[in-house]
């Protein structure tokens, strides 16, 4: 019969490779990118407020990864996509909790996760990985506390304005 650690130790190692390798050949273009997105209004129920815009591929991609300072507790950004679907958000790089809000094409709030902690460690995706249930085409990442703070509910709709 084999020892379990003549199997876990390789594949330990194997593991601790891959993620070294993953953080060396990150995309330098999302590490280095751009932090000033696109500034737009939108309304959440009643609250009007400025967010910064990720609509491209490469926005997206980047969002809150590497950034230091928190969002503002009336702000957010909103990630805007190009059609409706299940899109998963990974906490990878983040450096504080988030609140996330996954809205539909007409602006129905279809998914929300309070408190998203982020990755504390790059091997386990399972406690830092978000994933809506109903296709949604906006995602909206704010700081924590502002599903509460803002009353928001399964009722609540985004407006772009």
């Amino acid at each position: 019969m084999v020892k379990k650690t003549t199997i876990l130790i390789p594949m330990i190692i194997f593991s601790v490779i891959i993620g070294v390798l993953g953080l060396i050949f990150f995309p330098t273009d999302i590490k280095n990118g751009n932090l000033n997105f696109p500034i737009r209004t939108i309304k959440i129920d009643n609250k009007i407020m400025k967010v910064e815009i990720a609509d491209s591929n490469i926005d997206r991609q980047r969002w809150l990864m590497f950034r230091d300072e928190k969002l503002k507790p009336d702000s957010g950004l909103l990630l805007i996509y190009d059609k409706s679907d299940l899109y998963s958000m990974w906490l990878i790089n983040i450096r504080y909790p988030l609140d996330l809000l996954w809205f539909d094409q007409s602006g129905n709030l279809v998914y929300s996760v309070k408190n998203a902690q982020p990755c504390s460690n790059i091997l386990d995706q399972s406690t830092c990985s978000f994933k809506n249930i109903e296709p949604a085409k906006f995602i909206f990442a704010a700081s924590s506390g502002f599903i509460q703070n803002n009353d928001i509910t399964n009722k609540s709709k985004l407006e772009i304005l």
